[in-house]
């Protein structure tokens, strides 16, 4: 990870990992044939720039209410092989590819809580951590629900 000099230099690389994310899955969506599955990744862009306007907010001074609620793990997604992005990709492939990059965008913000030493940017970082987990667990029961039932 990049060593950060100051609080305002780990908002800053938060808020480009979040745009970058937001890109992801509106890219990922355009990728999709089906209008459902194109609707769910769509729906994740959205959640990925509130996370961008979350930490915004920060910078620039405002409080943020935060809730830090523990999100169940299924790790669905640990014992999964990665999956290359591609045009006309499957659902089941473009599960996979979400829950890898959710799980590592949880563990980029338990990682930038643990190097900010502002106590109102680590609580962010926890809080979008467990967000990021939020968003995990919602791929891993849909790929639970979905792909591992018709298999």
């Amino acid at each position: 990870m990049e060593q950060f000099k100051t609080a305002e230099d780990i908002l800053d690389y938060a808020i480009s990992e979040e745009e970058a994310a937001a890109q992801f899955y509106t890219e990922l969506a355009a990728r999709m044939t089906s209008p459902g599955t194109k609707k769910i990744f769509e729906g994740f862009a959205r959640e990925e720039e509130g996370h961008k306007a979350k930490l915004v907010a920060v910078k620039e001074g405002r409080k943020l209410d935060l809730s830090t609620e523990k999100v169940a793990d299924l790790k669905i997604g640990d014992y999964l092989v990665d999956v290359e992005v591609k045009s006309g990709m499957g659902y089941q492939d473009a599960l996979i590819v979400a829950m890898k990059k959710e799980k590592a965008a949880f563990r980029l913000y338990s990682d930038l809580a643990a190097a900010a030493d502002n106590p109102e940017v680590t609580e962010l970082f926890l809080a979008l951590a467990q967000e990021e987990a939020k968003h995990k667990l919602r791929f891993e029961v849909e790929y639970d629900e979905r792909v591992l039932v018709e298999n």
